[in-house]
């Protein structure tokens, strides 16, 4: 008889498992502070989040007034990654109800993965100094394969990677890049309202919302053993 494969269970990562504002941003005033320009707070700069360093630092600079061309654009980038790289988890925590809603789906057989598109290394680095990556069997970055979300290419190749059930799979992400991907993956997704988003996620038609981690487990169990049916 065939061994099946476990359901799988795959997460965004800032945003959906971890509030990494304060560090992002953190990084952009550094960034803002050498080119001679105000810094942000982190409440006025939460949402310029979510589409990237480089999109974040466009952001960061057009609230300045100040013009920014694409050569300067990328050696800031370069600028950003070091030192965002070096002090990723000074400020960054967990979102409430993370570590409990992993622990339900891990005695339940789950295995879980992360696709995200931050760097792997930055990932990495990040899950392990919150004390939660060895939780994950798979950690796929923005640059692990030649696809990145929305992509799905990202999510199937990161079920596949980790050895879950593309059958008995969903998504958990904050944002219309996560959607889309599994959307197009054909794979059920569970969105949070807390993360990095210029929609509110419940106009972007995910499956579920879902308010607080406390819920996640049952809106897991349920759409996976739907998407089986």
């Amino acid at each position: 008889m065939a061994i099946l494969a476990p359901p799988i269970a795959v997460f965004d990562l800032d945003g959906t498992l971890a509030d990494t504002a304060g560090d992002l941003v953190a990084t952009l005033n550094v960034i803002l502070d050498q080119e001679g320009l105000a810094s942000l707070p982190v409440e006025k700069a939460r949402d310029m989040i979510g589409a990237g360093a480089r999109a974040l630092i466009e952001r960061g600079f057009e609230t300045a007034g100040r013009d920014l061309s694409p050569d300067h654009l990328e050696r800031l980038f370069e600028r950003f990654m070091v030192h965002y790289g070096a002090n990723i988890c000074v400020r960054t925590k967990l979102f409430p109800g993370v570590l409990d809603a992993l622990d339900r789906l891990e005695q339940a057989g789950f295995v879980l993965a992360i696709c995200t598109n931050k760097v792997e290394t930055h990932s990495v680095k990040l899950l392990s100094e919150l004390g939660v990556g060895h939780r994950f069997a798979f950690n796929a970055g923005r640059d692990t394969f030649p696809y990145f979300k929305p992509d799905p290419r990202h999510l199937t190749m990161t079920i596949a990677r980790a050895g879950g059930d593309p059958t008995r799979a969903v998504m958990v992400g904050d944002s219309n890049t996560d959607i889309v991907a599994a959307r197009n993956a054909r794979i059920p997704v569970i969105a949070v309202p807390f993360g990095y988003t210029e929609t509110p996620v419940r106009q972007l038609g995910p499956d579920r919302v879902i308010d607080h981690f406390d819920e996640l487990f049952d809106a897991v169990a349920r759409l996976t053993c739907k998407a089986a049916a």
